[in-house]
């Protein structure tokens, strides 16, 4: 590696949320949301237990190595993301989500623009949210 080049490395920290929420498009009538959603429409709520993966990507500090501290980002995510989400019906009790259909791809893209203010924008941020442990989304930000 040249001198003054530095390495690009990906950094992940995984988190865990349990949350509720309510799939429903109120445009539509209850047999379109329950046709297009199904037991997600449940008009009582139901819960999932996510796990988040946050993958901050940039050069190696010259100093430290790191391309990120761990320990920031693991504080970043419990104070803007567990803490607004855990234990929250993501419907009714999260602001994000009061015109927004609490979807795992609307939630992956609300959790990128909450951290996204908090991680430099040097660093390239993805976010990687498992509904269940087979479905999961992936949002790495709008495209340039």
């Amino acid at each position: 590696m040249e001198k003054n080049k530095r390495a690009v490395v990906s950094v992940y920290r995984k988190s865990h949320f349990n949350a509720a929420h309510r799939l429903h498009n109120p445009s539509w009538d209850d047999q379109k949301n329950k046709d297009v959603f199904g037991v997600c429409n449940n008009p009582n709520y139901h819960g999932h237990n996510y796990d988040l993966v946050v993958k901050v990507t940039g050069e190696t500090d010259a100093d430290s190595g790191y391309v990120m501290d761990m320990k920031i980002l693991q504080d970043l995510i419990d104070e803007h993301i567990t803490s607004r989400f855990d234990h929250k019906n993501l419907s009714l009790d999260v602001e994000d989500f009061r015109e927004l259909n609490p979807t795992a791809e609307n939630i992956a893209v609300v959790i990128w623009n909450i951290l996204r203010q908090h991680i430099s924008p040097d660093k390239a941020l993805t976010i990687i949210l498992y509904e269940t442990e087979r479905n999961f989304v992936e949002y790495c930000g709008p495209e340039v």
